[in-house]
């Protein structure tokens, strides 16, 4: 992957991309989540410079998400989406309206470690955008990527990508 590529927007997943997987639970639910501190400065302070929008787009819904994705400056969060691919493309659509220019799938780096990911990266990748995954991702999602991190979700692959941007 080369740094040749005009890429405005940075898609995340969150479990097993932006954190290890692994969801804790107690009696009255979703405890707490571990993301990874250079996954977040990439994002908050790496990001910016590039002019690259940071966007997460996952099916499950969280309060911890939420308030990462605050804390993060990440004004793109869409939860509870297991159609990725049309909020993806809902999204292009609105910033191709809001700032006069027509963005396309090869507009866009996504990362993400699981089955649901296939939707948005199979046709990124077709596209000729970015289509990326931990190096922990299924055997189905590496085989769909251009780009196979070295490092793990929830330990730096997310860094590994923005700085590979």
């Amino acid at each position: 992957m080369g740094t040749t590529r005009n890429i405005r927007f940075l898609v995340m997943d969150v479990d097993g991309t932006l954190t290890d997987g692994k969801i804790y639970m107690g009696q009255s639910g979703e405890l707490f989540k571990v993301f990874d501190a250079g996954d977040g400065y990439a994002i908050k302070e790496i990001l910016p410079s590039l002019d690259i929008i940071p966007v997460i787009i996952t099916a499950r819904r969280s309060l911890i998400v939420e308030n990462r994705a605050k804390e993060l400056s990440i004004a793109e969060l869409h939860q509870g989406c297991s159609g990725k691919l049309d909020k993806l493309n809902e999204l292009l659509l609105r910033y191709s309206a809001q700032d006069g220019r027509e963005y396309s799938l090869k507009d866009v780096a996504y990362i993400g470690d699981d089955i649901l990911d296939l939707q948005c990266l199979i046709p990124i990748s077709e596209a000729g955008g970015v289509a990326a995954c931990p190096a922990n991702a299924v055997e189905e999602v590496k085989q769909a990527t251009n780009f196979i991190c070295s490092r793990n979700g929830g330990n730096g692959a997310v860094r590994e990508l923005i700085e590979k941007l």
